[in-house]
This record gives C-alpha cells, sequence and structure tokens, in this order.
C-alpha cells in the first residue's frame, strides 16, 4: 500500500512538471518595457518603466501555449523628464498613490507564423482591467558563455488605448495621443 502512495504521488509530481513545464526569469539587465506616445500631434515622446519582472512557464520547447505574467512600478516611470514623470504620476494619469503597479497575465499564447506568436491577455493599470492583444517575435535561445544557462529572447510589441484604462481622462488626445505604443525586448532565463 505504501509503494502504491509513492508510486502516485511520484506520477502527479511528474505529471504537475510536464503539464507546467519549465520556468524562465526575466534577465533585468537585459531588457526593456518601453511606450511611445505622439504629444501635439507632431512628434514622439518615448518613455520607459525602469522598475519591472516577468516570467515565462512552459511546457514546449517552442513556447507555444507558455503563460507570461508581469508586473511593472508606475513609480519608476522615466521619459527623461522629471516635472514630465511627476505629472504622469499624479492623479491626471496614473495616481500612484493609489495604482503603484501594473500586471500582465497571457491568456494565450499562439504561434501564428516561423517565430512569431499572438500572445492575449488580461492588462491591469488604474485600477481597470482589460484584455489586449500583442505581437510576439521569438528571436530564439542560446547557451550565455559564462553562466552557461539557456537564454531565449523575445521582442514584444503592440498598441493600445490609453482611455480604456482612464488614464488621462482629462487630457485631450490632441495633446497626449489616445493610442500608445508598446514595445519591449527582453531575455529570459531558464531554471
Amino acid at each position: 500500500m505504501k509503494k502504491n502512495i509513492v508510486f502516485f504521488f511520484l506520477l502527479l509530481s511528474l505529471s504537475f512538471h510536464a503539464s507546467f513545464g519549465q520556468t524562465w526569469s526575466l534577465d533585468k539587465s537585459h531588457a526593456k518595457l518601453e511606450f511611445s506616445v505622439t504629444h501635439l500631434m507632431v512628434s514622439n515622446v518615448e518613455g520607459n518603466f525602469k522598475s519591472f519582472d516577468a516570467k515565462i512557464t512552459s511546457a514546449q520547447d517552442d513556447f507555444s501555449n507558455a503563460v507570461i505574467e508581469l508586473t511593472a512600478d508606475i513609480n519608476s516611470i522615466n521619459t527623461d523628464d522629471d516635472q514630465r514623470d511627476g505629472h504622469l504620476k499624479s492623479p491626471d494619469f496614473f495616481d500612484v498613490a493609489k495604482f503603484s503597479t501594473l500586471t500582465f497575465k497571457s491568456t494565450s499564447f499562439k504561434k501564428v507564423g516561423d517565430k512569431k506568436y499572438k500572445v492575449e491577455g488580461n492588462l491591469t493599470m488604474h485600477g481597470i482591467t482589460k484584455k489586449v492583444e500583442l505581437d510576439v517575435t521569438f528571436n530564439g535561445t542560446a547557451i550565455h558563455p559564462y553562466t552557461k544557462k539557456t537564454i531565449a529572447g523575445f521582442k514584444v510589441s503592440g498598441k493600445l488605448k490609453r482611455s480604456d484604462f482612464a488614464i488621462g481622462a482629462t487630457v485631450p488626445g490632441a495633446v497626449v495621443s489616445d493610442e500608445v505604443e508598446i514595445s519591449t525586448n527582453a531575455e529570459f532565463v531558464k531554471g
């Protein structure tokens, strides 16, 4: 009887591992979470979040059906202008005193071409959760020459509307575009 119980738990453990696969952690020194908006309808203003973390869990080597989770500290927003950054943190935009983080968790990660994927998931910003779809390019894997760990590279891009998240609701689109372009480049380390 004891052998059967041990065997059962061993099988359960193996099936759990097979179902959820490997975890890939963000290499923060080789990652950027950037955005861009149009200012006064004539130029682009770019920014990023300095503090964010992400992980990928995948049972497949090609990352099909992977699960991606991301969290960013809104207080780390950076547009290379302290006054503008302060305004973005204010209740006029992100209101970091009430909503200090943004989160994303994928609900679908599907291959649509050679190294091309569509990721869908729930993005929460400013207390509002909306489904978003982003384009992903899988840049491949490599063995890091020093750590000997497997790394994977991804580029993620897409667009969303700040009005969907009630960010800058009183700021007209002619001043700051409603459409926000998202661009992320990141390396992940296996294990």
